[in-house]
């Protein structure tokens, strides 16, 4: 029996398609004669595999008994009818499937689908809209939320991607978990990946699949040409090379570019996604656009990375310390960057110790070298003082990490005793009295070997939350434990330049406990991470920033308006330059106290005046309830209790600063 190219066509798609199970499983349940709905808005971004999806629940819908019919709405020329004429004879079907593709590029047509078309449909009709956008909410008033469900497309489980690079014939395990990796689940990444490692065979240097052109081309191609299409190239470049794209970033690294009109433009395109106060791209998109733009300008691509760096270093010395994730996603070296990034942050999270973790903790790590005794030591230091560890957890929230530290102004009795941390702090405060220091304890990746894995998401995610929750503005010193036998640390120790100190070893367990120091140099961890970028680009390195003597380079009126929000939190305190005694409590109270003088002094004797000292007082000093809470009590609106909260800080932080300016404050 003879067969034509479109079924075999069809016989190939149908077993090359690979997992989607639990999506098929909820696919079938629609696929009966009283479905729970009728209407299913599926969305996702681009290749994440929706055009896939939908043609093997056509197969499936046609074995069952139904008629699937598939649009795809690029196929649809702009002239008057021609939906209609795609669906032309669906209605004399008993049990049609109408299968919208690419449905991002017919959303005008949303009123009319649903007061006209949808409507004329024979009742036990099935629709599915595919695109790359969540659905227009009109999809859910009227009448429709009872017919009509949103379905996310998520990326592909790694066990599925897996298995999808092996029918591709990616034999190598090592490799195909590097792809799997990199891929971030997007079956049109895996295939395309798969392919330019089958066509360069054994010779293909896998390290950076997206230096492959051929590679970079194709997803380029397939994900973002057309939304580009009269697009300014330089910002979606910006936007690529940029963890988070602001307007106030798009307004330094491209002054000749409508920051506004460019931001606006970003928020538009289907694979942006708002985050922490500004625009980021999809992560497979951002790979592929940022690929595309050092292939084919690797200048200009140099150049904004260059721009990009210095507005982050700027903001973050300004006290925006939380741009340290920023900087650092900027730098290309794994080795470098290891340990330090919020790569890890979309599977990850970090989390306080919860008292069950304790047992988790000595289970996870006794089948480790050393494991055992390592607990035995460690575990009094997290259990008296918690604030000094954080815990990462993954999407089902398994701990699956666990990162101790301390810093010498604010160590804990615990830190005292322990046999790493004591002979650290006894060193760090004779040579490093400003106290300017932060001391890994151990940071550990539960879901990798011993041996280390270089592109650890976990270890960049709690190391930079230590970081930022350390209560130090610019780190400048950095204890770090380094184990021999892990690979990935020796190799960034190395990379980063840091110093052996054999003195301060010690052996938990039987294993050794290196401690290795580095030198962020004057601009500290911030200046460090801006000459590690200019390093890779081949840029010599800025000189360090230089401020009037009268202010300690971490007391600025940001970094203070920031404290004024965490005067709740001890460690923070402490920590600060502002901070004076000698123990964390004695410190953290001499932060308090200064805040309290500033509230004092800060404020005029009018009605209006006295408002915000009260909202400065009760909203930062001495709050016991939720702002929300707080407006009500002090009968304003939310809008405006906000608005004067922001004033007040602002207020706070600039008496205070002049306080130190004038006076010279030295503390520590």
């Amino acid at each position: 029996m003879k067969t034509t190219l479109g079924e075999r066509l069809a016989s190939r798609d149908r077993q090359r398609f690979v997992g989607r199970a639990q999506e098929l499983a909820f696919f079938d349940s629609l696929l009966v004669d009283d479905p729970p709905a009728s209407v299913v808005l599926v969305h996702g971004p681009g290749g994440i595999g929706k055009s896939t999806l939908l043609r093997e629940v056509g197969r499936r819908a046609a074995a069952s008994g139904r008629s699937p019919r598939l649009v795809d709405a690029r196929e649809l020329a702009p002239v008057p009818g021609e939906l209609e004429h795609a669906l032309d004879g669906v209605d004399a079907e008993e049990l049609p499937l109408v299968m919208f593709d690419t449905y991002e590029r017919m959303t005008a047509a949303g009123t009319y689908l649903r007061q006209r078309l949808l409507p004329s449909l024979p009742e036990r009709s099935l629709v599915i809209l595919a695109g790359r956008s969540a659905p227009e909410p009109e999809w859910f008033q009227g009448g429709w939320e009872r017919l009509t469900v949103e379905y996310e497309l998520k990326p592909m489980p790694d066990d599925d991607a897996i298995r999808l690079l092996h029918e591709r014939g990616v034999k190598d395990d090592a490799l195909a978990a590097e792809l799997c990796g990199w891929s971030g689940g997007s079956p049109l990444a895996l295939t395309l990946a798969a392919d330019a490692a089958g066509s360069a065979g054994d010779g293909w240097d896998h390290s950076r699949v997206e230096d492959s052109p051929e590679l970079v081309r194709g997803l380029v191609r397939h994900l973002v040409t057309s939304e580009l299409d009269g697009g300014n190239r330089d910002v979606i470049a910006v936007a690529a090379l940029a963890r988070t794209t602001t307007r106030r970033l798009l307004e330094a690294v491209l002054p000749d570019v409508d920051a506004a009109e460019a931001e606006q433009w970003l928020r538009s395109l289907s694979f942006a996604e708002h985050a922490n106060g500004g625009v980021t791209l999809h992560d497979m998109v951002r790979k592929a656009v940022r690929a595309d733009v050092r292939l084919r300008e690797p200048e200009r691509e140099k150049e904004l990375r260059r721009r990009i760096a210095d507005h982050l270093h700027d903001r973050a010395l300004a006290g925006d310390s939380r741009l340290l994730v920023d900087l650092a996603d900027l730098v290309d070296n794994k080795a470098i960057r290891w340990g330090f990034g919020a790569e890890g942050s979309v599977d990850y999270r970090v989390d306080e110790p919860r008292p069950e973790d304790f047992e988790l903790a000595e289970a996870r790590t006794s089948g480790r070298p050393g494991g055992n005794d390592w607990w035995d030591v460690v575990k009094p230091l997290v259990e008296e003082a918690p604030e000094c560890c954080v815990i990462t957890r993954d999407r089902d929230d398994r701990m699956v990490g666990l990162c101790v530290f301390v810093t010498p102004n604010a160590a804990p009795a615990a830190a005292e005793r322990d046999p790493v941390l004591a002979p650290w702090l006894a060193h760090a405060r004779e040579h490093f009295p400003d106290g300017n220091v932060i001391l890994w304890r151990d940071s550990l990746d539960l879901s990798a070997s011993e041996k280390g894995d270089i592109g650890s998401r976990v270890l960049a995610i709690q190391n930079t939350a230590a970081i930022l929750r350390s209560g130090l503005v610019n780190p400048r010193i950095s204890y770090l434990p380094i184990d021999p036998e892990n690979a990935a640390a020796v190799q960034f120790a190395l990379n980063i330049g840091a110093r052996h100190v054999a003195e301060l070893d010690s052996v938990i367990g039987g294993k050794p406990h290196e401690c290795h120091l580095l030198d962020h140099g004057e601009g500290g961890i911030i200046g460090g991470q801006r000459n590690t970028v200019y390093w890779e680009l081949g840029l010599q390195t800025p000189e360090p920033d230089t401020r009037p003597s009268g202010v300690a380079p971490s007391v600025t009126h940001d970094s203070v308006k920031a404290l004024a929000r965490h005067l709740d939190r001890p460690l923070e305190l402490a920590a600060s330059p502002l901070a004076k005694g000698s123990t964390p409590d004695e410190r953290a109270e001499s932060v308090r106290a200064l805040f309290r003088e500033a509230v004092d002094g800060a404020f005029g004797a009018s009605a209006d005046e006295q408002l915000l000292r009260t909202i400065a007082e009760r909203g930062c000093l001495t709050r016991s309830v939720g702002h929300e809470a707080l407006a009500d009590e002090l009968n304003v609106s939310r809008a405006t209790y906000f608005r004067r909260l922001r004033q007040a800080s602002e207020r706070l932080a600039d008496f205070i600063v002049a306080m130190v300016a004038a006076d010279g404050l030295s503390r520590g």
